[in-house]
């Protein structure tokens, strides 16, 4: 329990009591001016407001409000124990008969005067600790801010209450138009975020140009966000955000925004870069949480990868939807132990075990699984990054090829419902070992899942295969690396001007996987699966990515959330295609047609397979290859397996000589 200041408590106390002394004898003039009762009674009736007062103040905290910190809720306090107080008193005079105000409403009186002077020395308090001095040598940047809700309003307060600001308000741009000619706290909304353009150039016309943007709502992004960036741009002005204290209540907004400020302690508000996920030109897509949360509550959920950038998150999702039993797996002891205590400390209550363990070790996982017996397992373990697995191709097909395989069988021969397989963009049409590996991985589990769904094995386990690109701010993902190259001054190096890629944020792409789950996993019986007719033969699901971004205008718009001009403050340096990559990365194959669903952001493609023992046979063969030390009579296999897959092991040189 935090300690009190008794001192000024009791210092509130005796204040409030000399002002309930003080309006009892205002309050009788105004009753009746010029009449004043006989006698020196109403001395005597001093204490008696005096603990009308008290008593009527203590349910609100009276004596605990802080003057400088006075709010609306305080002055409803104030009033609650003005016309409580009043109300005991004239009860107190109408119980001992002593003296009857000639004014019937004098109550309503006592009640006002005892308000106006218990509220004024507050708002006095509170406006002089808001005055402002600031200081001659530093002047307070001029700021323009985008969003007119709480936002702006909680900003606005949180400089008021600095004693040197370091932004002015200049002007406030909303949302809707109908907001435009307004004003909050004083300052106008100049129009809307449509309008950025023309505002700036007005504001340029006439002298007054800010010195920055700062967005104070988190509704402007995607192309809103891209066009008032380029209008930006254009005049030099860098873009933040103010912070994020809008999931709070009103009252708590208020105290947030003041710390923040850092009230009395010369301290200054702190705005935040702009996110180059905001820049996601893609509305958020709603999901069925009811089916996550029947697909994952009270079952066992292993997930593999559990340290790496999506296993993480889906250990995160899984965690908050109440599972009986969750078991993290990973081959990295310190990312496991991270993610291992990130859940203890938010969901200490879930059953969880962490757990060291290479999942292309067979008997380790047959054991494994047969002591865990889980009935849901995510399978995110992968080696992911392109040109590390094109140094060593081997590595790359026993873990994603071989891993997927024995994850596959030892949770099929342990009862497993379902196993979501998490598969990349880089599969179709492979140019990479990486992408021809995770190709033959999802092969196998679509094999295992046409199987499955033909009744070849009654109640055998669904396989669902989930496939997506890039996501932000993963391991080995570009987001990180131009974020480091931006912070050593550039260059950003990219490899192909031409070079595009379909990008997801993390949190989104693990949404839609666990979507995925709910769908892919359902019985024949049930009314998802009876939703989605299409998927009696099974398929591979793919989620819906937008457009494909260029990774030159990435990394444009990065150097401008850094608030520098791309090519005049930080260089773009273009190195050449590396091994296995490709300028254009696709989401399907020719031959495996896409068809919707009815849930957004969710496709399905046709699987292409063969028999699940067939392919099987032919992973173990890769994997002998790889442990004889073999990668030609690895990749040849692959090739077989594979016949879309067209090595670019050369990178740029092989690029341009096809």
């Amino acid at each position: 329990m935090a300690r009190r200041a008794p001192h000024r408590i009791l210092l509130n106390l005796v204040l409030d009591s000399l002002i309930a002394c003080l309006a009892l004898p205002a309050a009788m003039l105004l009753d009746a001016p010029g009449v004043w009762p006989e006698g020196g009674w109403w001395l005597g009736a001093l204490p008696g407001a005096v603990g009308a007062l008290l008593a009527a103040g203590l349910p609100v905290r009276l004596p605990q409000q802080y003057w400088r910190y006075a709010g609306l809720p305080d002055l409803m306090g104030i009033i609650v124990a003005a016309v409580g107080a009043a109300l005991l008193f004239w009860g107190g005079l109408l119980t001992l008969g002593a003296w009857r105000p000639p004014n019937p409403a004098f109550p309503a009186i006592h009640a006002l005067t005892l308000g106006l002077l218990l509220g004024m020395p507050r708002i006095a308090g509170r406006l002089h600790h808001s005055r402002r001095v600031p200081e001659p040598t530093l002047s307070p940047q001029p700021v323009l801010l985008v969003g007119a809700g709480d936002g702006a309003d909680i900003f606005i307060r949180a400089l008021a209450g600095e004693r040197q600001p370091a932004f002015r308000v200049v002007g406030i741009l909303s949302m809707r138009s109908r907001q435009a000619g307004r004003r909050i706290q004083g300052h106008p909304i100049l129009g809307t975020a449509d309008d950025i353009a023309a505002v700036l150039d007005r504001m340029k016309e006439e002298g007054r140009l800010p010195a920055l943007i700062v967005l104070t709502t988190h509704h402007v992004q995607g192309l809103a966000l891209e066009r008032l960036l380029d209008a930006a741009d254009r005049h030099g002005i860098p873009v933040r955000r103010a912070p994020s204290v809008t999931a709070l209540d009103p009252a708590a907004r208020r105290m947030a925004a003041m710390e923040k400020a850092g009230q009395g302690a010369g301290h200054r508000l702190k705005l935040d870069p702009v996110a180059i996920e905001d820049l996601l030109d893609r509305p958020q897509v709603p999901l069925d949480r009811e089916g996550m949360a029947r697909l994952i509550q009270g079952r066992r959920v292993l997930v593999t990868g559990a340290g790496g950038t999506i296993g993480g998150e889906l250990a995160r999702q899984v965690a908050a939807l109440g599972p009986a039993q969750l078991t993290l797996l990973d081959h990295g002891e310190f990312v496991l132990y991270e993610i291992d205590l990130e859940l203890r400390e938010r969901h200490p209550d879930v059953p969880r075990r962490a757990v060291l363990a290479d999942i292309r070790d067979e008997p380790r996982m047959r054991r494994l699984l047969e002591e865990l017996r889980p009935e849901l397992v995510f399978h995110a373990a992968a080696l992911k990054h392109v040109p590390m697995v094109e140094n060593d191709p081997l590595e790359g097909l026993l873990t994603n090829a071989l891993g997927t395989r024995v994850v596959a069988d030892a949770a099929r021969a342990v009862g497993c419902r379902a196993m979501v397989f998490i598969s990349t963009d880089k599969a179709v049409n492979p140019t990479s070992v990486m992408g021809a590996s995770k190709r033959l991985a999802e092969m196998y589990c679509q094999a295992l899942d046409v199987a499955a769904r033909a009744g070849a094995e009654p109640g055998g386990m669904r396989c669902v295969t989930v496939r997506f690109g890039n996501v932000l701010g993963s391991t080995g993902s570009v987001v990180p690396l131009f974020r480091r190259q931006l912070e050593r001054g550039g260059p950003l190096t990219v490899t192909h001007p031409d070079m595009r890629r379909y990008f997801m944020t993390v949190r989104e792409a693990v949404g839609l996987v666990l979507q995925a789950s709910v769908i892919g996993a359902a019985d024949t019986s049930s009314p998802g699966a009876a939703q989605l007719p299409e998927l009696a033969e099974g398929g591979i699901f793919v989620l819906d990515m937008g457009k494909a971004v260029k990774i030159v205008d990435l990394a444009r718009r990065m150097i401008r959330l850094a608030g520098l001009r791309p090519e005049e403050d930080v260089e773009i340096r273009f190195t050449g295609l590396r091994p296995g990559e490709k300028l254009y990365e696709e989401l399907f194959h020719g031959q495996e047609p896409p068809r919707p669903t009815r849930f957004q952001g969710l496709l399905v493609a046709t699987p292409r397979t063969a028999d699940p023992a067939l392919v099987g046979r032919a992973i173990d063969e890769i994997a002998a290859a790889c442990r004889a030390g073999n990668p030609r009579a690895a990749l040849a296999q692959l090739g077989r397996l594979v016949p879309e897959f067209d090595h670019n092991a050369e990178g740029e040189a092989a690029t341009a000589a096809r």
